[in-house]
């Protein structure tokens, strides 16, 4: 795998996240509640601070998760809670070691068809269904692996000249487009949230006024225990 990308913003992060597999993994698991640039970049700093120029599953899954957790949250930070992307990417890493010998890429590198890609991206360790095809999408799209139907399995992600996701920045004007694109969504998921409260509050508030008004109608025609409405008074025996 040897491709440019322009997701950290930074031309060594960069860099590594074309030429290690292992590292757009991990960028691609940090990219969530944190800036992209700052997400994509933490494979590059991780690296760093383990002296190495790559970085291995093996030697990150057999790392004390303590220690391994410190690695992330020296300042600056790899992500806004390195405590528990820490242990994601561990447990990233020691699903690798295990399905695939620790060979990132050969989670991509022999399947048949898209929909087994998605598949298998599906099956890693913090990767939902959003993720896995955002992630097989940046596969197509920017790193050249495209197995038949990729475009079908990635769904709306893998759409030709779309600016959805990370798959389709490839320098400042496209990653100015994705994040309008991602405001939009945003700005939408705020209002129909607002929509669905509002309309919840006043089917509530007829529900109650419903109510009140089929207590009040019982209590209007409540009855003595003689059967005549109360407060009647009783009709003396023999009268006319």
């Amino acid at each position: 795998m040897d491709a440019t990308l322009h997701l950290a913003q930074q031309p060594d992060a960069d860099a590594l996240l074309g030429r290690s597999p292992l590292a757009a993994l991990i960028g691609i698991l940090l990219d969530q509640q944190v800036p992209m640039e700052w997400a994509f970049a933490g494979p590059y700093t991780l690296a760093r601070r383990m002296g190495a120029d790559d970085l291995d599953a093996h030697d990150i899954a057999a790392y004390a998760p303590e220690e391994f957790a410190a690695l992330l949250s020296a300042k600056p930070a790899v992500h806004r809670y390195p405590g528990s992307m820490a242990k994601r990417i561990q447990q990233l890493c020691a699903f690798l070691v295990e399905r695939y010998d620790g060979d990132a890429e050969a989670v991509w590198s022999n399947v048949t068809d898209g929909a087994e890609l998605l598949a298998r991206l599906k099956e890693l360790p913090g990767f939902g269904a959003q993720k896995a095809q955002i992630f097989l999408a940046l596969l197509g799209k920017r790193l050249g692996v495209r197995p038949e139907g990729w475009r079908e399995a990635a769904g709306a992600y893998g759409e030709p000249d779309a600016f959805r996701s990370v798959a389709d920045i490839t320098g400042p004007k496209s990653l100015a487009l994705v994040r309008a694109h991602k405001q939009e969504m945003k700005a939408a998921a705020k209002a129909e949230k607002g929509a669905g409260a509002a309309t919840s509050t006043r089917t509530g508030k007829t529900a109650k006024a419903t109510k009140t008004a089929g207590t009040a109608g019982t209590a209007g025609t409540a009855k003595g225990s003689n059967g005549s409405p109360k407060g009647a008074k009783k009709q003396a025996p023999g009268g006319s």
